[in-house]
């Protein structure tokens, strides 16, 4: 009781300038993690598809798709590119974030300004795409199980909470349109004065 006291005294005392640089010391370690994801998925499929099909079995992180490699080929390269494509776009928006909090171009005292409604639209459709893509994948990969094909769980092909990016890329979009009215509302007001 005594600790949590002590973490909440403390953490009430971070300003706002220290908590960006812990989000972008934490939004580089993401960034790096899901570029190493993302690049371990391009380079197994093709080391699975060119050199070695063993590679099937100890995917990524030991998620095996042998049953998939060897139902079809094709099917592989489409599972694992889903894959891959999901783990990109995840890798932009945390790029995105780390741009925009390196650049240092959140202006507190004029918080809507064009930079930052264009990076809440850009991580918007970003997220969209996240989901939509995982959506496919989901799909796809029921779609496989249907036919009889072993498939590792969506959390292992890292393509579940379709539902949960969809619905961030949704909020997002209508944070992104408010700040966009208030960037309109703010060169109208600097118009007039």
């Amino acid at each position: 009781m005594f600790a949590v006291l002590i973490i909440k005294t403390n953490v009430m005392k971070i300003s706002t300038k220290q908590m960006l640089a812990i989000l972008l010391g934490i939004s580089w370690v993401i960034f790096v993690g899901v570029c190493i994801e993302a690049g371990g998925f391009i380079c197994n499929a093709f080391f699975t598809l060119v050199l070695n099909p063993v590679g099937a079995r100890h995917f990524w992180q030991e998620v095996n798709l042998t049953g998939l490699y060897q139902y079809d080929h094709v099917h592989f390269l489409i599972e694992t590119s889903l894959m891959s494509m999901a783990a990109l776009l995840r890798a932009w928006l945390f790029y995105l974030i780390i741009k925009i909090l390196h650049n240092k171009k959140l202006d507190m005292a004029q918080p809507f300004n064009p930079e930052v409604e264009r990076f809440i639209l850009s991580i918007s459709y970003i997220s969209l795409f996240i989901g939509l893509v995982s959506w496919m994948g989901a799909n796809y990969t029921a779609w496989l199980i249907k036919l009889g094909v072993a498939m590792p769980d969506l959390q292992h092909l890292r393509l579940a909470g379709a539902d949960v990016w969809l619905f961030m890329g949704v909020t997002l979009f209508v944070i992104g349109q408010i700040f966009k009215r208030g960037t309109e509302i703010q060169a109208e007001n600097d118009l007039t004065i």
